[in-house]
């Protein structure tokens, strides 16, 4: 893909928590010429912004519509509960599901984590978005328990969080629209975040094979200095390093004129 045939721009959709800057960076070295668009969208909403086309791939979270959506999964999150810092549990390097029993577990509508059953005790009232959720730990109501990039995402001063072993975890896929064949810029993308190098023969920027006819073009031209070096022509060859040029007549070292006779 060259030339004209290079779409101007490139869209990417990622979510909240997903930082996509360092394969961005590697987009604009290899391709500097087609520009890439950040569109920032909502977890929920990202794979139908995806089907719909208002991104050529996005940074998602899973599960998503296998039927609709191609995706490659990337890597899976650890799971943190979020606490005021001056909560018992930072005396701890991780904190278990059992040790929630007695707290009270916020459950934002927008959670990404898929609870058979939610630990602790629940709130009155489901928060709206995580971010209202943070509000309420900080405000004492209960704690938290997302993916560790919302963690770090929606950090405060006054809150710090812990890893939670045995709970839920959130994956994260790079996905885009179903198809035959997968665009091109789309595999730049996949070749990016899977680390293939820039000479990858499923990268735009490979080699391309020679053209038979140049090879055979190649392999005559070669042939025919073989044979003018070879003696082909009449020259004269050079003697054989290590052998002394014989002054010619016969093989006893003799040369072709006679002597004189021998007297008697």
């Amino acid at each position: 893909m060259t030339g004209s045939d290079i779409p101007s721009s490139f869209r990417l959709a990622y979510v909240p928590g997903v930082t996509p800057t360092k394969w961005v960076r590697v987009w604009h070295e290899r391709l500097p010429h087609t520009s890439l668009e950040l569109v920032q969208a909502a977890a929920a909403e990202a794979p139908g912004l995806l089907a719909g086309g208002g991104a050529d791939a996005g940074l998602v979270r899973l599960p998503v519509d296998r039927d609709v959506l191609s995706a490659i999964p990337l890597y899976t999150e650890t799971t943190v509960v979020v606490i005021p810092k001056d909560h018992v549990a930072t005396a701890a390097e991780e904190v278990s599901l059992a040790e929630l029993s007695d707290e009270i577990v916020l459950h934002p509508l927008d959670d990404l984590l898929d609870w058979e059953t939610l630990p602790g005790r629940p709130a009155v009232e489901r928060p709206a978005t995580t971010a209202d959720a943070i509000e309420l730990v900080a405000a004492g109501v209960g704690v938290l328990l997302v993916p560790q990039s919302l963690a770090r995402l929606h950090h405060r001063k006054d809150l710090t969080y812990r890893p939670v072993p045995g709970a839920p975890e959130s994956r994260v896929a790079l996905s885009w629209p179903e198809a035959e064949v997968t665009p091109d810029l789309v595999e730049e993308f996949i070749g990016i975040v899977r680390g293939r190098t820039v000479n990858s023969t499923r990268g735009r920027a490979a080699t391309p094979p020679r053209p038979a006819k140049d090879k055979a073009k190649d392999k005559a031209k070669d042939k025919a200095k073989r044979g003018g070096a070879g003696g082909g022509s009449g020259a004269r060859q050079k003697p054989a390093a290590g052998r002394k040029p014989q002054a010619g007549g016969r093989a006893g070292g003799q040369s072709g004129k006679r002597g004189k006779p021998r007297g008697r």
